[in-house]
């Protein structure tokens, strides 16, 4: 299947972009915003985008064949894996789910429609009216798809003109999500633009902010430092940065019947995405004094991650990558020839799959691609101890506990500061309505305007 060339991104030589050609773009995009997507109804752009996301989940999709084909070497993810997340992403993207975020953020599906009361403000007669940038830019960052794509949903909903700008050798998801809403959409689709050029091409990225109302970032925290230090004070700039994830499970739990599916769940949780995510884990956390020690839950999941790697193998890396991979297994062999606290397994004449047991708490980050710590603990406050250096950072933490015992995990986790608390297994799907490190991701791009009504004479 050949794509036409009706992004940017679609251009087979980037070289070409000018600062002239960027202005444009955004002006088009502006000018179709106003034409097509403004006066849109929320109901038809939720039937729009869950449209488009049925397409995907669909095998003979043409735009879904070509990910597969084309990513396992742009995105360095086996066919398997990205198969994987694609249907956890699209399989999200219900119309009962948007409209569940709508409701969320905004307390009404119609409040980007018209002029529209909450209960509280029909008692005190108060309407409201919530409206999304105009051009609303995003920055993207990494392999991972997933929150590009939903940063176009958002996008979608707040009927904002887009123009996205991809890391370099990332743009492939994103220009196929464009072109396959241009099959059901083409009037929603011109209101999409997206590019790939080099981070820090100042002349193409300053043009891009003179244009847009809001910039959407995602990268490192000092990435996004730098870019809100150039984006002009005007604009708003919404920066999600570094986060991390990790997962806890109670001694409870621990039985000979439950093992089985609590370290197939871990696995899961390891494997998707190439542990690439911030929703990732970098370390479970697992009680000791259950039916099973830590240390046999360790040995479990590395079991279940040699299996994963038969079905969906992580794909080969970068020799970089997998020399810091090889360099970090030989520092934990050394550390488990001389002491019993440490105990590792790791897959056989490859870099595919690292478990690293470990009595101490402390968190260290993972060099990611399957490779993953389990730490044995006393409780929660030992956990929270080990994490502490991170506080602010964490993500998502995946819990595994029953009864009354989960619910008090989760109101400590929650009071600790962790904006995410999801079952094992969960960790790369939230669904669209989840609050991205805490913030509600549509309440964040629109602005309101609230009507006072007159008193009835």
């Amino acid at each position: 299947m050949d794509l036409p060339r009706y992004f940017l991104a679609d251009l087979a030589d980037p070289s070409a972009l000018t600062p002239e050609l960027i202005r444009d773009a955004c002006l088009t995009l502006k000018a179709n915003r106003r034409r097509y997507l403004r006066e849109r109804t929320t109901t038809d752009l939720i039937d729009a985008i869950a449209a488009v996301a049925e397409d995907w989940l669909d095998p003979a999709n043409p735009y879904r064949r070509l990910a597969l084909e084309q990513g396992p070497a742009l995105l360095g993810f086996s066919a398997p894996t990205l198969a994987a997340g694609l249907d956890d992403f699209f399989g999200s993207l219900t119309r009962e789910n948007l409209r569940a975020l709508v409701a969320q953020d905004l307390a009404d599906l119609q409040r980007l429609d018209q002029l529209t009361p909450n209960p509280h403000e029909g008692r005190a007669d108060r309407l409201a009216l919530a409206q999304g940038p105009e051009l609303l830019a995003h920055i993207t960052a990494g392999r991972l798809p997933n929150p590009a794509l939903m940063g176009l949903v958002l996008g979608l909903l707040t009927r904002s003109a887009q123009f996205m700008k991809c890391a370099s050798g990332t743009s492939l998801l994103p220009r196929l999500f464009a072109h396959s809403l241009r099959e059901v959409e083409a009037k929603l689709a011109a209101c999409l633009e997206i590019a790939e050029w080099p981070g820090g091409t100042e002349p193409l990225e300053n043009a891009l902010w003179a244009q847009a109302d809001c910039v959407l970032a995602m990268g490192s925290n000092e990435t996004l430092a730098a870019l809100r230090r150039r984006v002009p004070p005007e604009v708003r700039f919404l920066g999600y940065g570094h986060r991390l994830s990790f997962g806890y499970i109670a001694r409870e739990v621990l039985s000979n019947h439950l093992l089985p599916a609590l370290v197939a769940a871990a696995a899961r949780d390891v494997a998707a995405w190439n542990q690439l995510g911030c929703l990732s884990p970098h370390a479970f956390y697992v009680e000791a004094g259950g039916r099973n020690p830590p240390e046999r839950f360790a040995e479990a999941l590395a079991g279940a991650l040699e299996q994963l790697e038969v079905t969906h193998p992580r794909g080969p890396l970068p020799v970089a990558e997998a020399a810091a991979i090889a360099a970090r297994r030989a520092f934990y062999a050394v550390r488990a020839a001389h002491s019993p606290d440490t105990q590792m397994w790791c897959s056989a004449g490859s870099t595919a799959w690292t478990v690293v047991f470990e009595n101490f708490p402390r968190l260290h980050p993972t060099c990611a691609n399957r490779f993953i710590h389990v730490k044995a603990v006393a409780g929660l406050d030992e956990a929270l101890a080990g994490v502490d250096a991170f506080r602010g950072q964490v993500s998502t933490v995946a819990l595994a506990a029953t009864g009354t015992r989960e619910q008090t995990l989760a109101l400590e986790l929650a009071r600790w500061g962790v904006p995410r608390i999801c079952p094992l297994g969960r960790m790369q799907c939230p669904p669209p309505a989840w609050r991205h490190d805490g913030r509600p991701a549509l309440g964040d791009l629109v602005r309101w305007t609230d009507w006072e009504l007159p008193a009835r004479w």
